[in-house]
């Protein structure tokens, strides 16, 4: 099986009412319905959540605050998934939560590397 990453994106909304702290309840707990489902089937590789701190660092030392101050979308966090093919993991990604609430997946085929990063051979295995 291979291994795909699904990326959770957000429009930014400047001044956006918060919502309350059930309404944040019911939204994690389908977010945990929905994981639990994939990690029950053997898919789940691993996932997390990103903080909206954070700083991006540009060419000549250039560091800006946050990393999206220039995109009209933040990254909220990603799943690593295993699947078959691009097709099946994208079928998983049908169901995510962050789709009810107008955000998007975007699912990527992930390569691994599995040679040690100390040794010759991390970015040169031939």
């Amino acid at each position: 099986m291979k291994e795909f990453m699904m990326i959770f994106r957000q429009e930014k909304q400047e001044g956006a009412e918060m919502p309350s702290a059930e309404q944040m309840q019911a939204v994690m707990k389908q977010w945990q319905d929905w994981i639990g489902g994939i990690a029950a089937q053997g898919k789940y590789s691993g996932t997390n959540r990103l903080y909206s701190e954070g700083k991006t660092l540009k060419p000549g030392n250039v560091v800006i605050d946050g990393p999206y101050a220039e995109v009209k979308e933040m990254i909220g966090g990603y799943l690593i998934v295993k699947a078959n093919t691009l097709d099946e993991a994208v079928e998983m990604a049908k169901s995510c939560p962050n789709l009810i609430y107008g955000g998007n997946v975007e699912v990527r085929s992930v390569m691994t590397i599995e040679y040690d990063p100390t040794s010759a051979k991390f970015l040169d295995p031939q």
